[in-house]
């Protein structure tokens, strides 16, 4: 009974990702992927859940702020725009202050904070394919941090499969609407939801 169960469940997920990546490579502008996700509620941390607040530092914000900037370059395949944000993001990341944070919190921040530095200094001198490497890496620093920060705005973790196909690619948006990072307008619509974060 017990090898039905998972079978099963290996199934369902295997439909799941096909379908997704079906509808990726049609290359519609259908956002009804998006619809087909339900939201997930991102719980809190065991560092924030003691905040009194959402967001202890605005320098959070800041970052969020810089990195979609980067990402909306990204989507329209701008690499003197991903540069410059790369650059921007850069230097905001290089006065993130740490000290609200517990010790704990500002080792793990520490290490994704360099992490997102030496990535979105990359995008400065790389070309589209690369900023979009470098992009996926920024992007999985930048989604821990906010999972120690929180924020004050909700966002949305979406997800393409066909990026990278080993790993595909996620991105951070405040919007539902998915516009894709990682192919820009060749695939925008690729793509679902997979949490809500707030």
């Amino acid at each position: 009974m017990n090898n039905l169960r998972v079978t099963t469940t290996t199934l369902m997920a295997m439909a799941f990702v096909g379908l997704t990546a079906m509808s990726c490579k049609d290359g519609k502008e259908d956002s009804s992927a998006t619809t087909e996700t339900e939201m997930i509620k991102l719980e809190p941390s065991a560092s924030t859940a003691n905040n009194e607040s959402k967001v202890q530092n605005p320098d959070s914000e800041k970052v969020l702020a810089d990195y979609m900037a980067l990402k909306d370059a990204l989507v329209e395949t701008d690499e003197k725009a991903a540069a410059e944000a790369g650059k921007k993001l850069e230097t905001t990341l290089k006065s993130f202050k740490l000290d609200s944070y517990s010790a704990e919190q500002q080792n793990e921040l520490q290490q994704l904070v360099d992490s997102a530095i030496e990535h979105s200094g990359k995008i400065v001198n790389s070309d589209m394919e690369e900023q979009r490497a470098h992009f996926q890496k920024l992007n999985d620093a930048v989604t821990s941090m906010v999972t120690i920060t929180g924020t004050a705005s909700t966002l949305y973790q979406q997800f393409c499969p066909m990026y990278a196909s080993d790993t595909g690619g996620a991105w951070l948006s405040m919007e539902k609407n998915i516009r894709n990072p990682y192919f820009g307008s060749k695939m925008m619509k690729c793509g679902v939801v997979q949490k809500e974060i707030n």
